[in-house]
């Protein structure tokens, strides 16, 4: 039963491509919704949570060892987490005219980081650099863009890739020491209520209020990842 089990951890692992799919599909529509593509990717996101903490439960690496779920895992994030939220920002005309093009920068410097042998310090809980959440970045793109203007997606869009390859340490939520880890979590999930009213109130032209609220969670997460960076330096 044990060994079943792990092999449908990376069934779950792989099912992440699915939402992907139809997000790529929804994309090539000529009246794209963004809306129905972030939903899409944020069921893969869902799916990217928890198997995970399933792959543990069931060590897959010695139950299911005929395949190795970090590469599925590596290649669906990929997909979800930059290709695709990349390129929506692209297709949707986020960036300043004529500029759109340059995502491909943060889609090679996410190439880089998912390849580096640092990118994720499990025994740590962190990741190295900017972990690529383009797809949460690209809900804000479409505010910052619509509302505000598109140099300033691009000049965050380019801070963002600089330290996607930088010797920086960002949490890892779901390994995170035990005094982040509740915090992180119970502040995740109302950060998620706040990113579905902010696509389903008008997005995106949003609420200005509620983006700014949401955006404590993300200043709370570089607080917390910077006070956790300085106890890995002390080692």
């Amino acid at each position: 039963m044990l060994f079943n089990s792990a092999y449908l951890v990376h069934v779950l692992t792989a099912s992440g491509i699915i939402p992907a799919a139809f997000a790529v599909h929804e994309m090539m529509q000529p009246d794209c919704d963004s809306r129905v593509v972030f939903v899409y990717l944020l069921l893969a996101t869902l799916i990217d949570s928890i198997d995970g903490p399933l792959a543990r439960r069931f060590a897959v690496k010695e139950n299911a060892a005929a395949i190795d779920g970090r590469v599925i895992d590596d290649l669906i994030d990929y997909l979800t987490f930059a290709f695709i939220p990349l390129m929506l920002i692209w297709r949707m005309e986020w960036m300043p005219e004529g500029w759109g093009f340059t995502v491909v920068f943060a889609m090679v410097a996410s190439l880089f980081g998912f390849a580096h042998r640092d990118a994720k310090m499990e025994v740590h809980g962190v990741f190295r650099g900017f972990p690529s959440y383009w797809n949460l970045f690209a809900i804000y793109a479409g505010v910052f863009s619509t509302q505000f203007s598109p140099w300033l997606v691009a000049v965050l869009l380019y801070v963002l890739t600089v330290l996607t390859v930088s010797p920086v340490w960002v949490l890892y939520p779901n390994l995170a020491p035990r005094h982040w880890m509740w915090s992180l979590f119970v502040g995740g999930l109302v950060w998620t209520g706040c990113l579905i009213g902010i696509l389903a109130m008008d997005y995106p032209s949003s609420p200005v209020w509620l983006v700014l609220v949401s955006l404590l969670y993300p200043a709370f997460y570089v607080f917390a990842s910077m006070r956790h960076a300085r106890t890995i330096n002390d080692l």
